[in-house]
């Protein structure tokens, strides 16, 4: 009797489908988890300071002692723009600079601290 060398493949295929759809399901269960994980928790980022924020996201571009580089030259800041343009600037973005950088439960410290520079 010979039998179907086939079978056996087939079987292996279709258990590998399967247990690929069930691995999606799981996984798909589990996004919000594994997107979340390793990130700072929300009281963390609380107690950013102007400071902090800037040495973080803005000095790449800035400067470190904020004389400028890919970015403008923020000394005087203050003098050139409005503290509402400004705002808006941190928002929206200017030119290359994108917007949203800075957390919204900090933008209005944020403002203050380059109107001050």
């Amino acid at each position: 009797m010979n039998r179907n060398p086939l079978i056996p493949f087939g079987l292996i295929f279709v258990f590998g489908i399967g247990l690929m759809f069930l691995l999606s399901f799981i996984g798909l269960g589990n996004m919000d988890e594994l997107a979340n994980e390793g990130e700072e928790t929300p009281e963390a980022t609380v107690a950013a300071s102007p400071e902090e924020i800037y040495q973080g996201k803005c000095a790449a571009c800035h400067g470190v002692d904020m004389s400028g580089g890919v970015g403008p030259d923020l000394h005087g800041v203050g003098e050139r723009y409005e503290a509402d343009e400004i705002k808006t600037i941190l928002e929206e973005g200017k030119g290359i600079m994108q917007g949203g950088l800075v957390p919204a439960e900090h933008l209005d410290d944020m403002v203050t601290w380059l109107s001050e520079l």
